[in-house]
């Protein structure tokens, strides 16, 4: 199964939430999984779309409550370790989709570009060496799964 990690800001305004809802809806709709950070702004948005869609979401969480994630997410991984839970999402995602996001985001682009997969970024990050910006949803998902179809094939 697939598993694609959707990554940005914990707050976020509408015109981010809503490009995060559909990119998981366009995740769930490609039968892959999303994985997030689990808590609020793109990553309840982008949980929320996939879950829409009949999707499968996990959630990464920093804390040690299962019940601080958000309520999109099928399955709560609880890990105590803060930040640094973003490397549990970069090393279990396949390719990962950046939307908008500050330093949290940031650490998980550097994890997942040195792990050498695949970054696809809506809307910010595009000055980073591995980037690649893409304008839609719908050229965000399409783009991290030729590349996984590519490399697999």
């Amino acid at each position: 199964m697939t598993v694609i990690g959707v990554i940005g800001a914990g707050s976020c305004n509408e015109e981010v939430s809503r490009t995060a809802e559909q990119v998981g809806k366009l995740v769930a709709e490609r039968k892959a999984v999303l994985v997030c950070g689990g808590l609020g702004g793109v990553m309840s948005a982008s949980a929320k779309g996939a879950q829409a869609a009949g999707g499968l979401t996990v959630g990464i969480l920093p804390g040690s409550d299962r019940n601080e994630c958000n309520e999109y997410i099928s399955i709560p991984v609880v890990t105590g370790m803060g930040h640094a839970r973003n490397a549990i999402i970069a090393n279990t995602a396949q390719a990962l989709i950046a939307i908008a996001g500050e330093y949290g985001s940031l650490s998980e682009i550097a994890l997942s570009l040195k792990m050498g997969k695949p970054v696809v970024s809506i809307g910010g990050w595009s000055g980073i060496d591995g980037v690649i910006p893409v304008k839609t949803p719908e050229e965000a998902v399409d783009k991290v799964f030729l590349i996984l179809e590519s490399a697999y094939s």
